[in-house]
């Protein structure tokens, strides 16, 4: 983080705005180099090939310029060599609760994630710093073949699962991240549901950072087998450091013909966090994908969720909310590439800019040549709380095949001060009213996430409300 963008940051106390002293057994130092490749190599005990994976992704990701036009530009003020890329104080998730070290377990009952568990989850994978410290899933759903596991026990006891998909739909060559991603991946999601299988409860995972100038680089791959179903969600936080933190994951999504996979993010990141995150699905024959973002904290984000539609009846869609306060920029949209005919796309995007906060919309739709009968609805609206506050909008919209529709609608407006003054003498005050407002103009998208989550996302917005005309 630049120091100009560090003074900009306001005071703001959160939920997830704690941490423990470091208590780690493992530690590959700072900087990303070959020494550091074989210290988290040798840590897991991988196998020969995959250290050479990693060190074939480092040599890529030094060669690799930083992303230009599918990035912001305030992430050249990332240094690389500022950042710790491995801390963990074991590689051995824990499978009950009892069993968790104690500052971790105090992390994520404080987080409220043994809870949530208990009420509706048929699974937790909880990531702290580097590695998964906890990783539990309901009896029944092993009877069924679901695996729900992390990066690394995937690697070594479900190889012929995972390695065959594993960098297949974001390859190491997509760009700088993904090879950063590729070298110094740990932790993450793998989960795999068999054919036929629909999971009636959520899958969650946690991701954590405890420690300073940390890089968390966790590594996700969900595949739903023919005719599967299942939803996924994650939550981040990290406490508020001076120093900059890089949370730089990859989730690669899978659903093979009829499957349905919806994958939901609240992400609330320190604002100290560069969050810079590829998120990709592959989507075959009559399959759908489905992304729910919502993008609260870090202070500058990059993500674009994107769906693959590669065979014909396929089906992408993304909803996304994003909100930016002073010091924030929340780069974000949604790609969606038409490789079948009879796809359809939808893309949904509402951002809210407060203060001098900026959002920003980054967006593609793209029907390739011979696809036709294809169709995509695209609808990105930005609200503007101050007279300082910005948004953008870099749609790009290309299209190749016959009988095809594809639509694309956007708006920007202010929060109507009248409407507020009739709130305000009605009994609420200024930040109630401001609140009220902002819910109404994403009540619909809110609605989207589950329950528990946009009863948080509500929460959270009522406290930027509160921060923002305190």
């Amino acid at each position: 983080m630049s120091n100009e963008l560090q003074r900009q940051l306001p005071p703001r106390d959160t939920r997830g705005d704690f941490s423990f002293p470091e208590n780690n057994a493992l530690d590959a130092g700072y900087g990303l180099t070959e020494a550091t490749i074989d210290y988290i190599s040798d840590a897991k005990g991988e196998p020969s090939w995959l250290r050479e994976f990693r060190k074939s992704a480092l040599k890529k990701f030094r060669e690799m310029p930083m992303p230009m036009h599918w990035a912001p530009q305030e992430i050249a003020g990332l240094d690389f060599e500022r950042i710790r890329y491995y801390l963990a104080q074991t590689t051995t998730p824990q499978r009950r609760w009892e069993d968790v070290p104690d500052e971790v377990k105090r992390t994520f009952e404080r987080l409220g994630v043994p809870e949530q568990e208990r009420a509706f989850l048929a699974g937790v994978d909880a990531q702290y710093d580097s590695e998964t410290a906890y990783n539990n899933m309901r009896a029944e759903l092993s009877a069924k073949g679901v695996i729900f596991t992390n990066s690394t026990e995937a690697l070594t006891r479900h190889e012929a699962i995972f390695r065959p998909w594993f960098g297949k739909v974001i390859p190491m060559g997509d760009n700088k991240f993904s090879a950063l991603n590729h070298a110094a991946f740990s932790g993450g999601s793998f989960i795999y549901v068999p054919k036929g299988v629909k999971l009636a409860q959520p899958l969650q995972a946690y991701f954590r950072i405890n420690s300073e100038s940390l890089g968390q680089f966790e590594r996700t791959l969900i595949i739903a087998d023919e005719g599967a179903e299942l939803m996924y969600m994650e939550g981040c936080t990290a406490p508020k450091y001076d120093t900059a933190t890089l949370h730089s994951g990859v989730v690669e999504l899978v659903a093979l013909p009829g499957a349905k996979i919806q994958y939901v993010t609240v992400q609330n990141w320190a604002q100290n966090v560069y969050n810079l995150v590829i998120q990709r699905g592959l989507a075959m024959e009559g399959a759908q994908i489905r992304w729910i973002d919502c993008n609260i904290g870090s202070g500058v984000t990059m993500k674009y969720p994107a769906v693959l539609l590669r065979g014909a009846h396929a089906r992408g869609e993304v909803v996304s909310i994003s909100i930016a306060r002073d010091g924030q920029l929340q780069d974000t949209g949604a790609r969606m590439i038409h490789a079948a005919p009879h796809t359809t796309s939808n893309i949904i995007a509402k951002s809210i800019s407060i203060g001098k906060g900026r959002a920003s919309y980054r967006g593609e739709v793209n029907v390739l040549p011979g696809m036709g009968n294809c169709r995509n609805h695209t609808e990105c609206d930005a609200l503007l709380l101050h007279s300082h506050s910005r948004t953008d909008t870099y749609p790009a919209i290309t299209v190749h095949g016959d009988s095809t529709a594809v639509q694309h609608e956007a708006s920007v407006s202010q929060v109507d001060e009248e409407m507020l003054f009739y709130m305000q003498q009605r009994g609420l005050t200024r930040a109630q009213a401001m609140s009220l407002a902002v819910n109404g103009f994403i009540n619909d998208l809110v609605n989207e996430f589950p329950m528990e989550y946009s009863v948080e996302l509500r929460r959270l917005i009522d406290l930027e409300m509160e921060d923002s005309v305190g």
